[in-house]
């Protein structure tokens, strides 16, 4: 769920310790630490949702001040326009969309304070200004300006310091707070001795049950504690007292498993060392790490957005397991584990497009580590994960997008892995039945009113598919590769050939109207122009679809050009567009890359350098949208070096542009791959000609090995299009082949709910096909021409070709009492609108989903319909359905009145009913159905007039800007 937001103030001043470099000079990498180029401050702004504090490369510590509380643009915990810091805690994620850690809050203050000061009462939040503040990889500092107290905080892989050094040796006090951010479900805090504290922290957010243990040893001596309650404390203030004033130290290990693990990791990883110590031990880390690609440009601000890129990269996944190699599992339990690092925190909808790509590239052993990883929560938990925290699966996003990371792994030679055990997980994870997949197997595609998301899920199921029949096809398991290799295919069926948009199949039909802007239930975050390109797996049969290679290149020309506005839901994810290009978004991402697959490189060219140059930005508002675990990064790192990954577990990289004038990439097995950009500028953007290990490379694409084994590519630059890549066979491509499949025929004119008769006619994607249909369960029959329903009837429809055939796909038409009109007085929103104007009386009733597209939906307004009856009939009963999903901001109405009438002009009231009470929070979604008693009574109109909830209750965290949807469907009237 993404919360509403308000525009924010975009600071644009950088603290002194990061400042862009001055110099039109650029100093060597050789001459300067690569961490210098590292501003961690990049993405902090805006909506980049990154955090500023100390880690270390996939560590499980990120210890960072927290400035924020909650809302969208506080996920990570921090906001650069913020100006007070709540404290220091050891947990953080990096560029997510929902909010979650914060764990363990460590706060230094001068006075005694429980409150946290964000209600406007007096409290232990300081503020602080960007000038007295510095960040660089593993180190974070800060001045408190109310308490001058100056912060220094480092890190190791799962324990970290913090040194406090207070104004005067009187006054010293730390503040440890449990309670901050997430739901509390269970603490510990316990006193060791006089410099020891242990304790642990149970707590429900995202992960709905997150276990975290630490252990604090301090440098100085406890004078005093105080507690904010006698009995289970959640707060506790410590005094020190210190007459030579020297700095505080805090040394915390923290762990999943128990306190015992807390305390080892501490003691094995600090022990005794030093803050500087402990700075230098990870600031060398990071600098070998940034070692693994080395660039060189004359734009300081391009090395610095390049180098923090690779960074940022390098937060997540997060290491989950103790120095003893125990861990908890998925299943909750406390593992042991000799043979891998376990991690967790796989954001795989946006990661498997190009971060984990990237991994393949500078990461191959800790790739090992995550399939293994993979491995293990399916066994722990039933299936591998798609976005999980803290052993927990959190239910986000879509797809199951750990199957493209072994794929793609696989077939590039990583395999330290149980190879067999790896595919059985796929298959497990591709063979559910939850999240759509039991229509996605039965229909080849998913039905809208079966599952939310559905054409999205339908596209990305499709391409995990692909990359399961390729890894089954290199395992020499033919029958799992044709069974996969056919599912790919079935974004076929959710082509329509007429609008050429990947559309919703509502009950066979395509969901109407249809506007290709529309944000709606049908997409995830995105509406059919971001996800309508969604074919890496058969990019060639996706051309014939459209047309031909001309075909494709059009609609990407009118995707970069369309309008910048979209309609339908407000979707905060939808950023950094060009057109319809929305590069803030994971959908996106391949897009610009398509162009080479027609032929046309320079237009990819163009738009790659306008990407990288518009889009990041050496800014806290320097990403265009949520970081998302690297994605955003892993996106710029890739193209800056002139390739992409538009299509994981083909092998193969999409050339673009570089944006650098050399980039080295150091292998873990000691090659290295060099790429070169002669006459490179802003204005030269357009490849000439490419050498590759000093032999002309014509194609517009590279392999892995060619990259793996090492070599260089040199690529001459110009300021104007040249014909590199345009001529036939040059250009990269994907294509099924073999085993194709027989689209589902779907019906393109007919009402499903209709008044007398529809006249019904059937098409298919594949023009090739037969078309066969039944009606009402008699024989098939092939379909020739349109044909007339007049009744309520079941219509079956199946295609074949050479010998194959389509699913069958079955259809209820309901038939509308051809007297019976209604009149709304407000309008419906379209996105939700059940099927159009007579929705509400179509005898087809709502499910608890509102996202499969029989509720119609009314955003803070009333329902005010008027029933005409079409004479004067006995009414006995009215009634009518709400849906309540107070998570989606649905909520029942405040009343709901029944009117009766003979002439519509003056109506009688029937009954009120108000017994709808929102003050209660409530989790699961619910259909309530109301009834309207009256004595037999005649009339022609009947008019319900349901109230709106409007402002959303104190209770709800969108409360004071969120206003209610109303849902409701079916009015029956007896």
């Amino acid at each position: 769920m993404k919360f509403k937001f308000s525009p924010l103030f975009i600071v644009v001043l950088l603290i002194s310790s990061c400042q862009k470099p001055s110099s039109s000079t650029n100093p060597k990498t050789e001459d300067q630490n690569l961490t210098s180029y590292v501003n961690p401050f990049i993405g902090t702004g805006g909506h980049g949702h990154t955090f500023p504090g100390a880690t270390l490369p996939f560590g499980m510590m990120q210890l960072s001040p927290d400035t924020r509380l909650d809302g969208w643009d506080g996920c990570s915990g921090y906001h650069y326009s913020d100006s007070y810091i709540y404290g220091f805690s050891h947990t953080h994620l990096s560029g997510t969309g929902v909010s979650d850690y914060g764990d363990i809050l460590l706060m230094p203050t001068t006075s005694v304070q429980f409150n946290n000061g964000s209600d406007g009462k007096p409290g232990y939040k300081a503020p602080f200004t960007h000038k007295n503040e510095i960040a660089t990889p593993g180190y974070y500092e800060v001045k408190l300006d109310s308490t001058d107290i100056k912060v220094n905080l480092t890190v190791s892989q799962r324990s970290g310091i913090h040194q406090y050094q207070f104004p005067s040796h009187d006054n010293q006090f730390v503040v440890l707070d449990l309670e901050h951010r997430d739901k509390l479900l269970s603490h510990e805090i316990t006193q060791i001795d006089n410099k020891t504290i242990q304790g642990h922290r149970h707590s429900a957010a995202w992960a709905t049950d997150q276990r975290l243990y630490f252990y604090i040893t301090f440098s100085e001596e406890i004078a005093s504690i105080q507690y904010n309650q006698e009995n289970q404390p959640t707060k506790v203030v410590f005094e020190f007292k210190n007459p030579n004033n020297n700095p505080v130290y805090a040394k915390v290990g923290i762990s999943a498993v128990d306190g015992d693990g807390a305390r080892k990791n501490l003691e094995q990883e600090i022990g005794q060392k030093s803050f500087d110590e402990v700075k230098s031990e990870a600031q060398n880390l990071w600098e070998s790490q940034l070692q693994k690609i080395v660039v060189e440009t004359p734009h300081q601000d391009d090395k610095v957005n390049f180098y923090s890129a690779l960074y940022h990269t390098m937060i997540a996944p997060n290491l989950y397991q103790d120095v003893d190699g125990r861990y908890r599992g998925m299943d909750l339990k406390i593992h042991q584990n000799e043979d891998f690092d376990y991690y967790t925190v796989f954001s795989l909808w946006d990661t498997y497009r190009a971060t984990h790509p990237l991994y393949t590239i500078i990461e191959q052993e800790r790739t090992n580590d995550f399939i293994n990883t993979f491995i293990a929560k399916n066994n722990e938990g039933g299936i591998m994960p798609i976005w999980d925290l803290s052993g927990c699966y959190t239910g986000c996003m879509i797809g199951y997008h750990a199957v493209p990371v072994i794929a793609d792994a696989y077939l590039k030679g990583i395999r330290g892995y149980d190879a067999d055990q790896a595919f059985e997980a796929m298959v497990n994870s591709a063979t559910q039945d939850h999240l759509g997949l039991d229509s996605y197997k039965s229909f080849a595609f998913i039905p809208v009113e079966n599952e939310s998301e559905s054409v999205s899920k339908t596209l990305e199921y499709a391409y995990d598919d692909w990359t399961i029949a390729q890894m089954a096809k290199a395992m020499g398991n033919e029958k799992a590769y044709e069974d996969y290799l056919q599912r790919a295919q079935f974004y076929k069926n959710i082509f329509d050939p007429e609008s050429q948009f990947m559309r919703g199949r509502f009950r066979n039909t395509w969901f109407a109207p249809f506007d290709p802007y529309e944000v709606n239930f049908n997409y995830t975050e995105a509406n059919s122009w971001q996800y309508s390109f969604y074919v890496p797996q058969d990019i060639s049969g996706f051309m014939t679809l459209l047309g031909g290679k001309e075909a494709l290149e059009k609609r990407l020309d009118d995707l970069f050009t369309a309008n910048v506005e979209t309609s339908g839901r407000q979707q905060a994810d939808i950023t950094g567009l060009i057109g319809q290009y929305a590069h803030g978004n994971e959908p996106s991402h391949h897009m610009a890359y398509l162009y080479n697959f027609v032929n046309k490189p320079y237009k990819t060219q163009e738009r790659v350098s306008q990407i990288l140059n518009e889009l990041y930005k050496n800014d806290p508002d320097g990403i265009s949208g949520n970081e998302d675990c690297g994605q955003m990064s892993a996106w710029y790192v890739f193209s800056s070096m002139g390739f992409y990954p538009v299509t994981p577990g083909s092998n193969t990289y999409i050339i673009g542009t570089p944006l650098m004038e050399e980039s080295t990439i150091h292998f873990e097995n000691g090659n290295t791959f060099t790429i070169i950009a002669e006459n490179l500028s802003k204005e030269n953007k357009y490849i000439q000609s490419v050498l590759l290990n000093d032999t002309s490379l014509e194609q517009t694409f590279i392999n892995h090995e060619d990259i793996t084994k090492g070599g260089t590519l040199k690529f001459t630059m110009g300021n104007a299009p040249s014909q590199w890549g345009t001529q036939e066979g040059n250009q990269p491509k994907t294509s099924i082949d073999k085993h194709l499949i027989v689209p589902v025929p779907f019906i393109a004119e007919g009402d499903v709910a209709f008044k007398g008769e529809t006249l019904v006619a059937l098409k298919s994607v594949d023009v090739k096909s037969n078309i066969f249909y039944s009606v009402n369960g008699i024989d098939f029959m092939e379909y020739k021409k349109p044909f007339k329903i007049s009744d309520k009837t079941e219509l079956k429809v199946y295609a074949e070709s050479q010998g194959k055939r389509s699913p069958i796909v079955s259809t209820q038409f309901y038939k509308i009492d051809p007297n019976i009109s209604i009149e709304l007085k407000k309008p419906y929103a379209n996105q939700y609108n059940g099927g159009g104007q007579n929705a509400l009386i179509d005898g087809i009733f709502g499910t608890q989903d509102f996202r499969t597209g029989v509720w119609q939906g009314f955003h803070d307004n009333d329902l005010i319909a008027t029933v005409n009856l079409g004479s004067t009939r006995t009414v006995e009963e009215i009634g009518i359905g709400f849906l309540e999903d107070q998570r989606s901001w649905i909520f029942l109405p405040s009343e709901v009145e029944c009117f009766g009438s003979l002439d519509g002009t003056t109506f009688e009231k029937i009954d009120t009913i108000i017994n709808f009470d929102s003050s209660i929070p409530k989790e699961n979604s619910s259909i309530q159905r109301i009834t309207f008693k009256t004595k037999p009574k005649s009339y022609q109109y009947i008019k319900i007039h349901a109230k709106t909830l409007g402002q959303l209750p104190e209770w709800h965290i969108s409360h004071e800007d969120g206003r209610s949807w109303l849902f409701a469907d079916e009015i029956s009237i007896n």
